[in-house]
């Protein structure tokens, strides 16, 4: 079940505040490339671009010890008064009450290159997802989490893009913006409310699909992938941006 923008909302001029609007809703909302890009004035050169940051990821090997094929980088940010400050990388810890596997468990990653993180791309992206984040709370500083992912998988094995199923992340917004996928079947976003009540089904298949959700009231999981063709392996890249009120 994928929960559209009505007819009223597909013809606001601001399609950002529009999925804002769904998502206070709702829950849960997805912007289209189409719209995503509106948003951000992107044109197809500087989507290429920035999905050249995708082959610059590292390996994460908590991952590899769930047998799971993924690379990473990572990045935190402040944002107050309308001004971004990038922290100095640090591990990366899970909140209480969200994702079961790494709860007390610090993990270091990589962090984001400079090039990622200067990327007008990006820096845009931050600043329509922190709109939609307002919509949800008026919090005076946001703690902002941002996870660039690969996951592959090979024949025989799938690759799981989320290997600890339906979960929260305890934030207040939760993003998921589609970068590409390869040889790739699967893959399918799923969200439902905290009693399990499904609210949307869908396949992020178009690049710049950006699948929108407030984690305060909503559970989220992504169905393994696996090669279309057997000879090559499967490939799903993603951008996690989230919110926490500070």
């Amino acid at each position: 079940m994928v929960i559209p923008i009505s007819d009223g909302y597909r013809t606001a001029a601001d399609p950002a505040a529009a999925a804002a609007r769904l998502l206070t809703s709702t829950g849960v909302a997805i912007m289209s490339s189409l719209d995503l890009t509106r948003s951000l004035g992107a044109g197809r050169e500087a989507w290429a671009r920035f999905a050249r940051h995708w082959e610059d990821l590292a390996p994460d090997p908590y991952a590899a010890e769930l047998g799971v094929q993924r690379q990473r980088r990572y990045g935190q940010y402040v944002l107050r008064d309308g001004a971004w400050r990038l922290l100095p990388n640090d591990a990366f810890a899970q909140p209480e009450n969200s994702n079961p596997l790494y709860i007390g468990k610090n993990r270091d990653f990589e962090p984001l290159t400079d090039a990622f993180a200067e990327d007008p791309l990006q820096q845009s992206l931050m600043g329509v997802l922190a709109r939609v984040a307002a919509a949800l709370d008026d919090a005076a500083e946001w703690d902002v989490k941002v996870h660039p992912f690969r996951v592959q998988s090979v024949a025989g094995s799938d690759g799981r893009p989320a290997p600890e199923g339906l979960h929260r992340d305890g934030v207040t917004l939760v993003s998921s913006l589609l970068i590409g996928r390869r040889n790739a079947l699967g893959g399918q976003s799923s969200v439902c409310d905290v009693d399990g009540r499904p609210l949307l089904t869908a396949t992020l298949d178009e690049p710049g699909t950006l699948l929108l959700g407030d984690d305060r009231h909503t559970l989220h999981d992504v169905s393994p992938i696996r090669p279309i063709d057997n000879s090559e392996p499967a490939q799903r890249d993603v951008l996690v941006i989230t919110f926490a009120s500070r």
